[in-house]
């Protein structure tokens, strides 16, 4: 009888033991999300005047793509093609939809005092999202940042789409300001010390532009890209022993210009002085508009490198995969000297061809991948691949099953340097600024542009002769150019939402 309890008990052990073998063999995944951050806005990618050490050291110790692209050239279906493995061609949320039949959801204050007019259109409650994945499959879930699929009280909040917490912005327009009067822990408010300002503020008209003190109401007490940060850092100290998945979605370098004065500082001695910024398009003015930019960029390296370092004290870096992008080209407005800092180099630059536009410059973005011992340090991968390939790679690195209706190819054969499947192209559409449309096809680029004013005709670019899409090959490829013409039918599937629809592709309006 003793003979057989002690049988009964060392087997009990061993499964326990076995069991948690497995658990903690899982690997920890990092997804760290720039938002608006150029692809010629890293120095790995070769940026000259922005410093951006640990993002470099990033790619040093594990993988570069060169040949990465969002799934939206703006947030919020960026970010739901991340979650989803969908592309803009059968997603459900395919623009950013500021749900304004609520009321005036773009009145600030009024937003931040009324969560019913905060937040984005929600996405439903059957949508299988990536954190529901992993959830599932036994990870410890949680995002950091800039939510922006579902207002509060919806059933499109983070925690009831497959996160376990969540601290930041509910809402784009909300991070509007980097000192904000509050963010959200999970499904309650988190107040700070900060008086509410709206984004349309200008400066005081008996304020001297060229004097700092002028600006102090912008830059207050609470600077909400370091709450969210100091949550994350616990957050991996709360769990590590347990398998976790962390969304870092940074609100950096998004407008308005606000960083903190020690960064600034440091470019100012390196740029010298510069003429102030006067706000306009909603954001807020700013005495040294260059210094500011390049801080909030340093200063979201800086975050990613105490990341790294947290996981290092904790002694968990070494089972940890981390993958650093960001959700579109950059901006173009608010007082970004984009030519000054070459932001989409080597593609295109402005208006028209950065954030907003499925040209290179707006859709191309950076992609880092690092996992000790298992990607090879310092490699650089030309794979195509895009956003909606990140949830089934995510799911395949950690041993969980995707969905099967997803447009994503998993690409954890090019991280482990083996042998990978390529895409026959990548699609994309966007029913804003006046309506687009794009297909990547092996080196050939096809783009639609102001399909609302009825023009369907297809630009043609050579993106290995003519990387900035200047010379429009279309008249002599007619046959690539019906082959993407097909792809753009075949790939667009009519949307639920009115908003997202294109009459001229024959979708119905309700």
């Amino acid at each position: 009888m003793k003979n057989i309890i002690f049988i009964i008990l060392l087997l009990s052990f061993f499964f326990s033991c076995s069991k948690k073998v497995d658990k903690i063999q899982k690997p920890n995944i990092i997804f760290f999300l720039a938002d608006d951050l150029g692809y010629g806005e890293v120095g790995v990618y070769g940026q000259q005047k922005i410093k951006t050490p640990n993002i470099d050291l990033l790619a040093k110790n594990g993988m570069m793509f060169t040949q990465h692209y969002t799934g939206a050239p703006v947030c919020a279906p960026a970010r739901y093609v991340f979650l989803t493995g969908k592309h803009t061609g059968h997603a459900f949320v395919r623009g950013n939809d500021e749900w304004a039949e609520r009321g005036d959801v773009w009145d600030y204050t009024k937003a931040s005092l009324d969560p019913s007019l905060e937040g984005q259109l929600p996405i439903p409650n059957t949508t299988i999202t990536l954190g529901k994945q992993l959830k599932e499959s036994g990870y410890k879930t949680s995002i950091f940042g800039k939510w922006g699929l579902g207002a509060p009280k919806t059933d499109g909040v983070p925690n009831l789409q497959g996160f376990d917490y969540f601290y930041g912005y509910n809402c784009q327009r909300q991070a509007h300001n980097l000192y904000p009067g509050h963010l959200w822990e999970n499904i309650y408010k988190d107040t700070l010390n900060n008086p509410i300002v709206p984004p349309r503020t200008k400066l005081d008209t008996n304020l001297d532009p060229y004097l700092e003190t002028s600006y102090d109401k912008f830059n207050q007490q609470d600077y909400a890209p370091e709450k969210i940060h100091k949550k994350a850092i616990s957050f991996i100290k709360e769990n590590k022993n347990e398998p976790f998945f962390m969304y870092y979605a940074s609100p950096l370098p998004h407008l308005p210009l606000q960083a903190p004065k020690k960064f600034i500082d440091e470019y100012r001695k390196i740029f010298g002085d510069e003429e102030p910024y006067l706000g306009n398009k909603g954001y807020f003015p700013n005495r040294y508009p260059r210094a500011s930019y390049a801080a909030m960029i340093t200063y979201l390296d800086f975050q990613l490198g105490e990341l790294i370092e947290t996981l290092k004290e904790e002694g968990i870096y070494e089972n940890t995969i981390i993958i650093f992008s960001s959700d579109n080209g950059p901006t173009y407005t608010g007082g970004v000297d984009f030519d000054f800092f070459e932001s989409s180099k080597p593609f295109g630059n402005g208006y028209g061809r950065t954030k907003g536009f499925v040209y290179e410059g707006g859709i191309r973005v950076p992609l880092i991948a690092s996992w000790p011992n298992k990607i090879k340090p310092g490699t650089k991968s030309n794979h195509i691949s895009a956003f909606y390939d990140l949830m089934p790679t995510i799911c395949d690195l950690s041993g969980v099953k995707p969905p099967s209706n997803i447009d994503g190819i998993s690409f954890k054969s090019a991280l482990l340097g083996k042998e990978q499947k390529k895409h026959e192209f990548l699609y994309w559409e966007f029913p804003s600024y006046k309506g687009q449309q794009a297909v990547r096809m092996g080196k050939w680029k096809g783009i639609r542009k102001n399909i609302f004013k009825g023009n369907l005709k297809v630009e043609l670019y050579n993106l290995e002769t003519d990387i900035a899409e200047q010379n429009d090959i279309s008249s002599q490829n007619p046959e690539i150019v019906k082959e993407i013409e097909k792809i753009m039918i075949k790939e667009h599937e009519p949307s639920t939402n009115d908003r997202f629809k294109f009459t001229e592709l024959g979708d119905v309006k309700k």
